[in-house]
């Protein structure tokens, strides 16, 4: 019975190191030989995508920078009445 556990924990031990060394074998062979046009058109959508994110993100800032100041503006009006 015990043999049969050990046998099948080496079995599945042995699977994994497949699958591993397999994906590492074919992540290097994609790095290597490059994604081609597809990854390109993808690269592009995706620097589209982040500019739009940053230009958000700027507008944000200006907008939370007007709110900053509308309550300094706020506070010191409460203050001196």
């Amino acid at each position: 019975m015990q043999a049969a556990i050990i046998v099948g924990i080496v079995f599945c031990g042995v699977v994994m190191a497949l699958a591993v060394v397999g994906g590492t074998i074919l992540l290097a062979i994609r790095i290597i030989k490059g994604s081609g046009g597809v990854g390109r058109e993808q690269s592009a959508a995706d620097a589209r995508m982040l500019q739009e994110i940053y230009q958000g993100m700027a507008r944000m800032e200006e907008r939370v920078e007007a709110l900053e100041t509308i309550l300094i503006h706020t506070r010191k009006k409460d203050a001196s009445s």
